[in-house]
């Protein structure tokens, strides 16, 4: 069983800034950051392979966002710049314990073991 712990959201101002935090607590071949709007699906944003690094964004936040992973490959940060108020929704890390491609991870290919427990984050001026 793999925990999850999220840090990092909160209020900020379109235009602004955060960064978020995934912590896990054993190692996992891939990691990702998924976020539900009010009323939407849940989406995947951004999602990382812990092994080589290889990232991959949705359309809607490339170029915005970047994912990366530390040296332990047991955290995993999303850098969120130029949010916007269709940023606003609840965030989810979420992890596999088996090795997935990122770009299939994040679009929904497979079932997701392991979630956290959501982090809030609210665009408004």
């Amino acid at each position: 069983q793999v925990q999850l712990v999220e840090s990092g959201g909160g209020l900020v101002q379109p235009g602004g800034s955060l960064n978020l935090s995934c912590t896990t607590s054993g190692f996992t071949y891939t990691i990702g950051w998924f976020r539900q709007a009010p009323g939407k699906q849940r989406e995947g944003v951004a999602c990382i392979s812990t092994v080589d690094g290889s990232p991959y964004y949705s359309d809607n936040v490339t170029g915005r966002f970047t994912i990366s992973r530390d040296h332990a490959k047991t955290t995993v940060f999303l850098q969120m710049n130029s949010l916007n108020l269709e940023n606003t929704a609840v965030y989810y890390c979420a992890a596999s314990s088996f090795p997935r491609a990122p770009r299939a991870y994040c679009r929904g290919s497979y079932d997701i073991a392991y979630w956290g427990q959501g982090t809030l984050i609210t665009v408004s001026s």
